[in-house]
């Protein structure tokens, strides 16, 4: 068995140009988190690993993106890209101090399962030097393959462009993920040498070298999918596809009906209970939770928000960061809420903007309610205690708060505090003027002719 944690070397030091994106490549983000930090979150969940990562000159946001999800972690700068292996050297400090496994990892391909980076230590654990992630290639073509003996252990990899014609049609493919478990991997990297049709020090090559070595090298398989390296934004597409297809497969599987699972779209950190239902167009971003039994409704967007047991939402609602739905709260059509908590069983049910407030159990806000929370400079709370009842078209200027049980009449602009069981109402008398629509309409109408006259 491994006798150490491993220390995780991540490649990230790719300019994309193919994105033709002035971000770095591995920002680019698939189920809201970038690339990098899919990876980086991946080797975080390994034994305690300790983590290198390999950027490019000029990347202080991708330099900033590693400090955000792994502040353990090494970085080290490629001045200037010349293939894998030297890539990996370019950690050689990191290497030279660690006595156990290394497992080199790439930034931009974000879909690997911790459970294929498992396989590729139990096949060092099994007796294999070297161990590298392959898959069956759909169309080779471009990638490295794998040459294997009559035994099943690899003996070298080739890349597409150094391959003769009988090794291109081989279809076991090399992802570029490996694991070693060698006396020094910076000695055996640094006899790698770029007589290579591009003139690159090919980390692959270490199997070559390892097998003259006397050490094994074995292959572990796993899905074409598992391994899509992104290198365009037509990649990164496929690459979300494919998560949100992972997404979706584990929500159902965990208990929650997707009724057409293929419009619904999650975010890298969504949580969804048992016995949720969702219904068709909805979109989870950042930072959402749904408690068990909530029934979200169509066309809905979330981000930032906790979402209660039993609760019902949507059609056409948007809850935006900090918005606290407590159990059984019915949000209706054409809703938006944002850093509000709802206690238990309150009820906006249709067009209302509810922003900055606490609203007790039981309220009920009635149609084209709004929280007039920001005054130009600042944002102020609303306070709604517990069943109190706002009539439709209101408007609560904050800071205000209303009191428990307490009634405002429709139409009302209120300003100022509602007492508890208060009744409050702010309106104009209302006028009537017999037989005024009737003469503006023909003054209207003599206008007009004259003008057209």
């Amino acid at each position: 068995m491994a006798t150490s944690a491993p220390l995780i070397v991540i490649l990230a030091a790719g300019k994309g140009t193919r994105m033709n994106s002035a971000r770095p490549k591995v920002l680019h983000e698939v189920a809201g988190l970038s690339m990098l930090g899919h990876v980086l979150r991946l080797a975080a969940g390994i034994d305690a690993a300790k983590l290198a990562v390999v950027i490019g000159p000029d990347m202080d946001d991708v330099a900033a993106e590693i400090a955000r999800h792994a502040p353990g972690a090494e970085v080290f700068v490629q001045q200037t890209q010349a293939g894998t292996a030297d890539a990996v050297l370019t950690a050689r400090t990191a290497l030279d101090a660690h006595a156990g496994d290394v497992i080199v990892l790439y930034a931009d391909t974000p879909l690997i399962e911790s459970s294929t980076v498992a396989a590729l230590r139990q096949a060092l654990d099994a007796g294999a030097g070297i161990a590298v992630l392959g898959f069956e290639a759909t169309d080779p073509d471009g990638y490295g393959r794998l040459l294997t003996a009559s035994d099943g252990s690899l003996i070298a990899i080739r890349e597409h462009k150094d391959a003769s014609a009988e090794e291109r049609r081989v279809t076991l493919c090399n992802s570029g993920v490996l694991a070693f478990r060698v006396p020094s991997l910076s000695a055996m990297l640094s006899r790698i040498g770029n007589a290579n049709a591009k003139s690159e020090y090919y980390l692959t090559d270490a199997v070559a070298i390892g097998r003259a070595d006397g050490i094994r090298a074995s292959v572990v398989c796993c899905p074409e999918d598992e391994v899509l390296g992104v290198n365009s934004r037509v990649q990164l597409a496929q690459a979300e596809g494919l998560w949100q297809d992972r997404a979706r497969r584990k929500a159902m599987l965990d208990g929650a009906t997707l009724i057409s699972p293929e419009t619904v779209f999650f975010s890298f950190d969504t949580v969804i209970g048992r016995d949720v239902v969702i219904e068709p167009n909805v979109v989870f971003g950042r930072g959402v939770s749904v408690a068990d039994g909530a029934e979200i409704k169509a066309f809905c967007h979330f981000e930032g928000a906790r979402i209660g047991a039993g609760a019902e939402v949507g059609p056409f609602a948007r809850l935006r960061p900090g918005t606290d739905l407590g159990s059984k709260v019915r949000i209706g059509n054409f809703v938006e809420i944002k850093n509000s908590v709802l206690g238990t069983g309150a009820k906006a049910n249709h067009l209302s903007y509810v922003g900055d407030g606490s609203i007790g159990p039981r309220v009920n806000i009635g149609a084209g309610t709004i929280f007039c929370n920001y005054d130009g400079f600042f944002k102020h709370r609303t306070e709604i205690g517990e069943g109190a009842f706002i009539g439709s078209n209101t408007s609560l200027v904050a800071p205000v708060k209303i009191g428990r049980d307490a009634y405002v009449g429709s139409g009302s602009v209120i300003t100022k505090d509602v007492p508890a069981e208060a009744l409050a109402l702010e309106r104009s008398k209302q006028e009537e003027r017999p037989g005024w629509a009737a003469k503006f309409r023909s003054m209207m109408a003599r206008r007009k002719a004259a003008k057209t006259g």
